[in-house]
């Protein structure tokens, strides 16, 4: 028998990673000041997390300026939804394997 949490993606098991993913999931992109006051987290925090889902290639980052300050834009790349899919089939299939 297939074990169904092998299903599950191991860069979501971070509940500020799982935020993180779900707030790009419904918003094409978000700046790092508006996902660092929705998750209520730490720059230090969200800046190590945001790295993580970099390397994993699941969010793409869009450096600008506003004026004169630096704006930092992130939005969920093609590999990124594609794998947060797959997390919330798995955790989906998880619950109902429970009835």
């Amino acid at each position: 028998m297939k074990t169904i949490i092998n299903d599950l993606h191991k860069a979501f098991e971070s509940r500020v990673r799982l935020g993180i993913m779900s707030a790009l999931a419904v918003n094409e992109s978000l700046d790092f000041t508006a996902l660092k006051e929705y998750l209520e987290v730490t720059d230090g925090n969200l800046a190590s997390h945001m790295k993580a889902l970099e390397k994993e290639e699941f969010v793409g980052v869009k450096k600008t300026f506003i004026g004169r300050k630096p704006n930092t834009m992130y939005y969920m790349t093609k590999a990124g939804k594609r794998a947060f899919e797959e997390h919330l089939n798995a955790l989906e299939a998880l619950i109902k394997s429970q009835k």
